[in-house]
């Protein structure tokens, strides 16, 4: 259920709300509106009329049972679309389709410095690199862990550069958070409850991937277990789905786009690197993500890709990348957007 303040209602009329929710043995979750609070009651769905009575208490408008099973996610609960802000500077969903870039996995100190200054003289907002990769293999590249961490921090701040990188387990999401400025949850952990839980303790912004067989559904009700744990700040990126197909990687899902769109008010962003698998498609698939109203795009670059430890193929050059940026601007522009 979600109770809709009026508009205009205090901090006073809010804060009696949430106090009996409590009460009640629901768990209340704040979102704030550009003209209105609605409080989110999150709990056991079998007793929920109990809610109703809600409506009574002063600065309440409405109080309104949500359909879809993901709640905190729904555009039912909030129908104008969210904004994350990430680190200082970047805002995902706003005007600005946001671009992180950079290598795959952290191989040294000068490659993720060289990739962070490369990235940021073509546009992009972002650096991206991992430090833990959960790889299919046991023999693959496992990324440099803690000291990845520390090349990635000292990148951002000869770049000023914010940076994304992934969290693989529960037990590293403080370790990780104390360094990033966002968590990235991978495809294979898209479901770890225990890791979704723990990131939404963590008070950093989220970027969620869709597992390799998620419908959106699925995809929204992990999205929902962050949320659940109070953690608003939640991207969701779209990064290919298996099919049959073979000529890709993966099956780059770009109606996830509108889909999310209409269900979600959380921003969307797609991954052409991950969806595709070869360098080739990249920039293609990033202008038809941005003409269909993706909030950003997190793209590999790497300055060698032939001797990257991880996803070469899919890796675009910095030149190439440097190119596809000026172009996609004009893609952004005719949609009334910036880079």
């Amino acid at each position: 259920m979600i109770i809709v303040m009026k508009a205009g209602a205090g901090k006073k009329d809010r804060d009696e709300v949430v106090k009996r929710i409590k009460e009640l043995g629901y768990k209340p979750h704040i979102i704030h509106g550009t003209t209105r609070d609605v409080i989110g009651a999150i709990g056991d769905e079998r007793a929920k009329l109990v809610l109703q009575s809600l409506e009574n208490m002063h600065g309440v408008e409405s109080v309104v049972p949500i359909l879809q099973p993901y709640k905190l996610a729904s555009s039912e609960v909030k129908h104008e679309p969210s904004q994350v802000k990430v680190g200082d500077s970047v805002v995902i969903g706003g005007s600005q389709v946001v671009v992180m870039a950079g290598p795959c996995s952290v191989e040294s100190e000068e490659q993720i410095i060289e990739s962070a200054r490369l990235v940021k003289e073509a546009g992009a907002t972002m650096l991206r690199g991992g430090a833990f990769k959960p790889r299919t293999s046991p023999y693959s590249f496992q990324g440099l862990e803690e000291e990845g961490l520390k090349m990635l921090a000292k990148a951002r701040d000869l770049t000023g550069l914010p940076f994304v990188t992934e969290v693989i387990n529960p037990e590293t999401v403080d370790l990780v958070a104390d360094y990033a400025d966002m968590l990235q949850i991978g495809a294979r952990n898209s479901q770890n409850f225990a890791l979704l839980k723990k990131v939404g303790q963590c008070g950093k912004p989220i970027l969620l991937k869709r597992g390799m067989a998620m419908t959106i559904q699925e995809f929204l009700m992990s999205a929902e277990y962050i949320m659940s744990e109070g953690n608003q700040g939640v991207v969701l990126c779209e990064r290919g789905i298996r099919t049959f197909e073979t000529a890709t990687r993966n099956t780059l899902d770009l109606s996830a786009i509108p889909v999310l769109k209409l269900k979600t008010h959380l921003p969307v962003v797609i991954d052409p690197s991950h969806g595709t698998g070869n360098y080739h498609y990249v920039a293609p698939m990033c202008y038809a993500a941005v003409a269909a109203g993706a909030d950003g795009l997190i793209v590999e670059v790497h300055p060698d890709p032939e001797r990257a430890s991880s996803d070469g193929p899919q890796s675009l050059k910095p030149k190439k990348f440097a190119a596809m940026m000026q172009k996609l601007r004009l893609f952004a522009e005719a949609d009334g957007r910036s880079l």
